[in-house]
């Protein structure tokens, strides 16, 4: 017993071991989890937005926006309807979908009628019924990249003699080859989408030609003749694409008469004017 208390005293040291010294747990991998999803999102976005119509577009809006639990007009899809709902045949959406019982299309006339409406019903809203016709042609630049480089060639406003879409000539795409009324590829493009946009109408249709003035004074100026065969051209080319021959009120052709620049030999003089009449013209 003497031996032990003699014996010096063991002290023991416990220390507590962290593994994985220096880290600092797992946050950083959920911050860079949800910027990894964050930057998907968004160029998921980005890819939608170039690859869809502006019809779906509209109907996706719709489906998202949080006050209109039930979008009851467009829808955009490619199901059953074609992107409209029910309820298109009784409303008049800005994106022209609606109103197919009184302005019935190429493609809706199974389900509306075939009869233009009457000019003495629509007078007080000509004007409405024009800058809606206006939105609906503006609005197809936004459907693909080809459409929007041919909507480049258009300039649309309402006048007192009506709608007036005025088509010309921009540099290195003219519409017609030069000094001829052989019609451009571009030029087919842009009159198929006006007479779809037309067809929502009844009113009648004038065309004007407009071509730009010579460097030098001719004896016998080929304008003339070249602005009236240029108009006459798209008149045909109109009718071809399925608007009703009875609505062509004038083709008319103005040579270098009324230029729209302070060069009158400037190619934007190309032109042709489509002119969506009022009913009283």
């Amino acid at each position: 017993m003497s031996g032990q208390s003699n014996a010096a005293a063991v002290i023991i040291k416990r220390r507590k071991v962290v593994k994985g010294d220096g880290h600092h747990g797992g946050a950083w991998k959920v911050a860079y989890a949800d910027f990894v999803t964050a930057m998907m999102a968004f160029f998921m976005l980005m890819w939608l937005l170039n690859a869809t119509t502006e019809k779906q577009r509209k109907g996706l809006a719709d489906y998202f926006n949080p006050t209109i639990p039930i979008n009851r007009i467009s829808g955009g899809g490619d199901g059953a309807f074609g992107g409209d709902s029910v309820f298109s045949e009784q409303t008049y959406t800005q994106s022209g979908t609606g109103a197919s019982q009184d302005r019935a299309t190429r493609d809706r006339r199974a389900r509306g009628q075939n009869t233009p409406i009457n000019p003495e019903q629509s007078n007080e809203t000509t004007d409405a019924q024009l800058k809606e016709l206006e939105k609906v042609l503006l609005a197809r630049s936004g459907e693909s990249m080809t459409m929007e480089r041919a909507m480049r060639h258009v300039v649309t406003r309402v006048s007192d003699e009506g709608l007036i879409v005025d088509l010309f000539d921009v540099e290195g795409s003219p519409l017609f080859a030069p000094d001829s009324v052989t019609p451009e590829p571009v030029l087919k493009q842009i009159l198929s989408v006006v007479v779809e946009v037309f067809d929502l109408a009844a009113n009648k249709v004038a065309v004007q030609g407009h071509v730009r003035a010579y460097p030098i004074t001719l004896r016998s100026n080929p304008a003339w003749r070249l602005s009236i065969d240029r108009a006459d051209a798209v008149r045909r080319s109109l009718v071809g694409e399925g608007l009703s021959p009875q609505r062509m009120r004038r083709v008319a052709g103005m040579a270098d008469s009324q230029p729209v620049t302070a060069n009158p030999m400037a190619i934007r003089n190309n032109r042709i004017e489509i002119i969506l009449l009022r009913h009283d013209r």
